[in-house]
């Protein structure tokens, strides 16, 4: 038996394992990557910009009515 990578066959070079590197996957991502999660966040804020809306008005009013009521306490 004889080995392809021996030493009396000085043509072909040794087989080296194929490995699938890119020195830049990171700086380049493919298109087919998933959006980011900030994305898909804006992406639904603006399909659904009436109950985001509602909530984030509903938060403000939450959070002065707190801050009037412990300054109210506190005085």
């Amino acid at each position: 038996m004889s080995q392809p990578n021996s030493a009396a066959d000085p043509v072909m070079p040794p087989v080296m394992p194929e490995t699938p590197t890119a020195p830049s996957d990171a700086a380049n991502p493919s298109p087919e990557a998933p959006p980011s999660f900030v994305k898909l966040a804006m992406r639904n804020m603006v399909r659904k910009g009436g109950k985001s809306l509602f909530h984030f008005s509903l938060t403000v009013t939450a959070l002065l009515s707190l801050l009037v009521g412990l300054a109210y306490l506190t005085r």
